[in-house]
């Protein structure tokens, strides 16, 4: 697949599931009773945000190295940020759910997309172009948002 269908597809599908997040909280009042419930609401949202815009970034990029590595460092670097505050949070509520007990996993692969954003010579020599191993990553903290939703969504809330 062209890096570029890729980044246009993965953009729209997480500004998609950033929608579709506002209908699902919109439903949910209880969650912003409690500040953890709203911090884990927040860490959703945050997880298919930052990836959207990192997509728009790479496709802004295009041609461009430094346009989409300064778009990838800087969501990177809130990703880092974000998911780490999330973690305590989430293992308030449910450590033994799969995302609560590979939460570690999430700040670690933004680490990875920062570090391969500052070096993006580095993807050549696992036989990828900077913006395919980097679609690598962004595909996981994809799927870790999704996983991270389906916990939460499932979660009992304390009334």
């Amino acid at each position: 697949m062209d890096t570029n269908t890729f980044y246009a597809v993965t953009s729209a599908t997480c500004f998609a599931l950033v929608g579709l997040w506002w209908t699902v909280v919109k439903d949910r009042p209880q969650w912003f009773k409690d500040d953890t419930m709203k911090r884990i609401a927040g860490g959703v949202y945050t997880s298919f945000l930052i990836p959207a815009l990192m997509s728009m970034g790479a496709q802004v990029g295009g041609d461009t190295p430094f346009l989409w590595q300064l778009v990838f460092v800087v969501a990177a670097g809130a990703g880092i940020v974000f998911s780490t505050r999330l973690i305590k949070a989430v293992k308030m509520v449910n450590p033994t759910g799969v995302y609560g007990r590979n939460s570690w996993a999430v700040p670690f692969l933004y680490g990875l997309v920062l570090f391969f954003a500052i070096f993006p010579g580095i993807a050549f020599l696992f036989g990828l172009q900077p913006l395919q191993l980097e679609g690598l990553l962004l595909t996981l903290l994809v799927l870790a948002g999704n996983l991270l939703a389906w916990e939460f969504i499932f979660t009992p809330v304390e009334k």
